[in-house]
Parts: C-alpha cells; sequence; structure tokens
C-alpha cells in the first residue's frame, strides 16, 4: 500500500536528522506546541496562546503591520541606494543627480524611498494616536507605551538625517536650522549641535554622521526596539479598549449581577453584616 503525503512527512520527523534541530518532537497536545514555540528561534518571541479576537483585523493592527510594512519598504530600496551613493561632500550631490537621470529607475527607487519615509512619519502618529484613543497605555501595558515612544522618536530621527543626504540647498539649510534650534536647549545645547555635526558647521563632518546614523545606527536600533514591541503586543494579550480589561470587565459584571440578584444575595456581597432569624426569649 502506498504511503501518503502525511505519512512521509510523519516518517520525516520521527528521523535523527528532523529530532536534532526540532528537539521537541511532534504531537498535538498543549505542551508538544508549547515546547515548539519555545524552542524556535522565529516564534519564542510569540505567546504560546493568543486571544482568537487578537487575530482579526483591526484599525489598530492595520496602522501597527502598515507601518512595520513601510520600514521594510525602506530597508528594502535603501540597501541599493547605498551602492550608488558616496557619503562625500563633493560626489554626494552628483551621485543623487546620477540617480535621477542616470541609474535606471533611480528616479523611482529614490522617490519610493522618500514617499515610503514620509508615509512611515504619518503612519507612526496615526498608531499611537489610535493607541491613546483606545487607552492602550494603561497597566499592563505602560512599558509597550514608553517603547512606542521611543520608536516615534527614532522614525524621527531616521527622517531627519536621511533630510542632508542629497547635499543640496534644501537638506543643507535644513539641517542647518534644525541644528540651532538644537542649540537652542538650555545648558547643553551647544555639546547636542557639536556632538550631531562633528564640528560647528555643516560640513563634510555632519554629512558622514548622518549618513553613518541613518544607514546603520537608527535602523538597527529600530529593528531591536520593534521586535520588543511586537513581543510585548503578544504578552500583554494584545491591543484591545479599556472597557475589555479583564479588572474592569469584571467589575461591569459584578454591577450588572447586582442589578438582577434578589436583596439577601445583593448584602452578601457587598460584604454588609446580615440580620439572621430572631432567637426565641425564655422569659421563664
Amino acid at each position: 500500500m502506498a504511503k501518503t503525503v502525511d505519512q512521509y512527512f510523519d516518517d520525516l520527523r520521527e528521523t535523527r536528522v528532523w529530532r536534532s534541530i526540532f528537539r521537541s518532537g511532534t504531537g498535538s497536545s498543549t505542551l508538544k506546541r508549547s515546547l515548539a514555540i519555545q524552542q524556535n528561534v522565529f516564534l519564542h518571541l510569540f505567546s504560546t496562546k493568543v486571544r482568537t479576537r487578537m487575530l482579526g483585523f483591526s484599525a489598530t493592527w492595520y496602522l501597527g503591520t502598515l507601518t512595520l510594512g513601510t520600514f521594510l519598504l525602506l530597508v528594502a530600496t535603501g540597501i541599493p541606494l547605498m551602492l550608488y551613493y558616496h557619503p562625500s561632500v563633493p560626489q554626494a550631490y552628483a551621485d543623487t543627480k546620477d540617480l535621477q537621470f542616470v541609474v535606471s529607475s533611480g528616479l523611482f527607487l529614490r522617490n519610493l524611498h522618500r514617499w515610503s519615509a514620509h508615509a512611515m512619519v504619518f503612519l507612526v502618529f496615526a498608531h499611537m494616536f489610535k493607541v491613546f484613543y483606545r487607552g492602550a497605555y494603561r497597566t499592563p501595558r505602560e512599558f509597550n507605551w514608553v517603547i512606542g515612544v521611543v520608536l516615534l522618536l527614532v522614525t524621527l530621527l531616521l527622517s531627519y538625517t536621511g533630510y542632508l543626504l542629497p547635499w543640496d540647498q534644501l537638506a543643507y539649510w535644513a539641517i542647518t536650522v534644525g541644528s540651532n534650534i538644537a542649540s537652542a536647549v538650555p545648558l547643553m545645547g551647544d555639546k547636542i549641535r557639536f556632538l550631531l555635526l562633528g564640528g560647528h558647521a555643516v560640513n563634510a563632518n555632519a554629512l558622514l554622521r548622518f549618513y553613518v546614523l541613518h544607514c546603520m545606527i537608527l535602523p538597527l536600533t529600530a529593528m531591536f526596539f520593534i521586535a520588543i514591541h511586537f513581543w510585548r503586543i503578544r504578552k500583554d494579550g494584545g491591543l484591545y479598549s479599556h472597557s475589555s480589561e479583564p479588572t474592569v470587565a469584571r467589575a461591569q459584571t459584578e454591577h450588572e449581577l447586582s442589578d438582577v440578584l434578589p436583596l439577601p444575595a445583593k448584602v452578601a456581597r457587598s460584604g454588609a453584616p446580615q440580620l439572621g432569624p430572631r432567637r426565641a426569649i425564655n422569659h421563664g
């Protein structure tokens, strides 16, 4: 009798090679499924169990996923752009012009990168407004809210550092104005400006620093915090309104029950002392 495809897969899972890679083995029990997730390098960040409504689509899910999609699109378009760009003062502007007029589909690649950056900034703000409106910053999600604020700052820094790379008049004066605003910070403004520009003026040092920040440090920082952000979303039970929190839902349930319970039961639930039946008084 010929084996089916499922039987071939079952035989494969029982081999020593498969067991050496997937040590938890196979099975449909809750323990086996939990071990399969916990011992997988890609899946161990997620929870072993999720609520059914977590798998549904919502406005918050769309905004967060679209933000991640624009970030991945920025990475996919930024890597080819790096192949045609030199972070040096005499060459940066010429490379930008070559991308626009010489490189095949270079204008499309650059515009796709630029508009994806604008879309990411808009989606991050929209996502945070949605989360704030739904009250998802409350307990137990305070830490993930802080991670989201950090990701917002990283997104703004990514957009700001990429603004200088074309090295045209618009980029030069935009960074000049931005660095002068940073220098207005009390006590440490001049140090922040010097650290940002690598000097006292927007020159080759500033271009090199912005290039390293934009192409290496900030993207890696964003990836790190995005991983923590998605992990905490799963561990915290997802994003849902405050009215569905366990403590609030329990309070609402008790309030609804108090409207239908008889009076003795209401008194018992409130913890008030109850008057028992009177004992007969012996006058004898």
